[in-house]
């Protein structure tokens, strides 16, 4: 086939109604897969619910878990139905620069590896955001932990929103009343095994998953090459004229490879420094040495699986331009997939991908789930209860306090469709503006010996000035890439200079060797 060179245009004229994704002609054989995953998700938490007998059992595996699970765990809890969905329409509408944030691996590794995580590991706490009070009180501890639930509530209810309202209900032909429905059994099914069965549980269900998840991306990869005759017919052989021009250099407002490395370094350390999804994974691990061993099973997983989605970006692209007809109106890019899924997929295979779309948002929604749980349980309630509860009667509040979650992430759900851009961007701007704040408190915290309280609050405030001014008020002209680079920088910048005023009491160091 001739070079793909361009793609018709991905937005509606003004005033055309938007054009649906053909409905899916489900086969008995699909719902099969689908009840079939399901099912195996409940039957796994139930098996794991008879070995969490206490809160150290249910929030940490016991501390034995083995780096290998850990780190596809990882994996899967970050690279959500979210990735799935925005980035192969990512690769369709702008091109693949934004795949360099590879180049920040042997950083990411580095920082986190050998700097960050031997202090996690040194100082064994159950909520990560014990290291805050331990270095700058009880108010950064607080203002860390609401931070961080706030950020995981919004994640959770986007994850959510874009399993159901782009990919569920539009295939199924559902009505639109039935969303909050279909959203709340998506969380069911999760809350039900991962409240049962701890860490444990999903720790096992995310390693499933992400092999799910890549059977999904390499159906559509083969499905593709069949339909259109070879892997040499989907292949670029040039930069579309429908992509962004490739931009190397950063650019205020413009996608590029330095842009994408620096993004991809800044969030793999914020995350991985401040983030309990994180911390508690390297806590499950016996030591310093499988903590690391496992983020770069991570990495690793991540590197794989990006470069797929690429791959079925650009089949997705060239696929649809034979078939432009198949996508006339569709209004963004995100949308392609599903389209593909509609379209494209034998019957069986359909309910594989739809069980793996699941698969990539209840991997992140079980995770979230149980480390939000642990920072209620261990800043907020052991924090000021006037005594500990027995193990049973901790097992019971945390269960019951997922189910109170889960209903929180369904009501967040429904406010997703007020922020604008595609799917990416909406999720730097509804999600992301949350992670640079945060991340200023642990950085100072572990890295600046003579940062204070006060400056470490002061730096977290003007983080999420910045991040709110460039999110929503187009703040020097920058795009939503630049949101986290720019907060966190001004944060712990701003941190650091504060630090040095006689406000508050003097700084104090963490406990390390304890």
């Amino acid at each position: 086939m001739a070079a793909v060179v361009g793609l018709g245009p991905l937005t509606l004229a003004a005033g055309e109604p938007e054009a649906r994704p053909a409905v899916v002609h489900f086969s008995g054989l699909d719902w099969v897969v689908i009840a079939a995953y399901a099912g195996l998700m409940l039957l796994v938490g139930w098996h794991y619910s008879r070995k969490a007998k206490d809160a150290e059992s249910f929030l940490f595996g016991d501390r034995k878990m083995k780096s290998s699970g850990i780190g596809i765990s990882l994996f899967a809890t970050l690279v959500s139905s979210i990735a799935y969905l925005s980035w192969p329409g990512e690769v369709i509408r702008h091109g693949p620069m934004m795949l360099a944030n590879v180049g920040a691996y042997p950083i990411i590794m580095l920082v986190v590896g050998w700097l960050l995580i031997p202090r996690f590991m040194q100082l064994r706490v159950t909520s990560s955001y014990e290291v805050l009070e331990l270095r700058f009180g009880l108010a950064a501890r607080l203002l860390g932990a609401v931070f961080f639930i706030i950020l995981r509530l919004l994640w959770m209810g986007m994850i959510v929103y874009t399993s159901v309202n782009l990919v569920l209900m539009p295939l199924l032909d559902f009505s639109p009343v039935l969303a909050p429905l279909l959203a709340l059994l998506v969380i069911g099914v999760t809350t039900v095994y991962s409240s049962l069965g701890g860490l444990r549980a999903v720790v096992l269900t995310d390693v499933l998953q992400s092999l799910l998840m890549l059977a999904g991306l390499l159906a559509t990869l083969w499905l593709v090459t069949q339909a259109l005759g070879g892997v040499g017919a989907w292949w670029p052989r040039e930069w579309s004229v429908s992509w962004d021009a490739p931009v190397f250099w950063f650019h205020a407002d413009q996608r590029s490879m330095a842009a994408a490395i620096l993004n991809g370094a800044v969030w793999w350390i914020c995350t991985c420094a401040s983030d309990q999804m994180a911390i508690q994974r390297y806590a499950a691990t016996p030591d310093a040495r499988s903590a690391r061993q496992a983020l770069a099973i991570t990495l690793g997983a991540d590197g794989v699986v990006s470069l797929v989605m690429l791959l079925v970006g650009f089949a997705l692209f060239a696929y649809f331009s034979v078939h432009p007809e198949l996508v006339a109106g569709v209004a963004e890019a995100d949308q392609y997939f599903p389209v593909f899924i509609s379209k494209g997929f034998p019957a069986g295979l359909g309910g594989l991908l739809i069980a793996a779309i699941l698969s990539a948002a209840m991997s992140s929604l079980s995770s979230g789930l149980n480390s939000t749980v642990t920072v209620i349980k261990a800043d907020f309630l052991d924090r000021f209860a006037a005594r500990r509860a027995s193990g049973e009667a901790q097992l019971r509040s945390m269960r019951m306090l997922s189910v109170v979650l889960a209903l929180a992430v369904a009501a967040v759900s429904l406010a997703v469709p007020l922020v604008e851009g595609n799917l990416l961007e909406a999720t730097n701007k509804f999600v992301g503006l949350w992670v640079g704040p945060l991340a200023v408190l642990f950085l100072l915290a572990l890295l600046v010996p003579w940062a204070t309280s006060f400056g470490a609050i002061a730096g977290a405030v003007a983080s999420m000035l910045v991040s709110v001014g460039i999110a929503y008020g187009q703040l020097g002209g920058l795009g939503f890439f630049w949101i986290l680079p720019v907060s966190a920088a001004v944060g712990v910048g701003g941190g650091m200079a504060a630090s040095l005023l006689p406000i508050g009491p003097p700084p104090s160091a963490l406990p390390l060797g304890r």
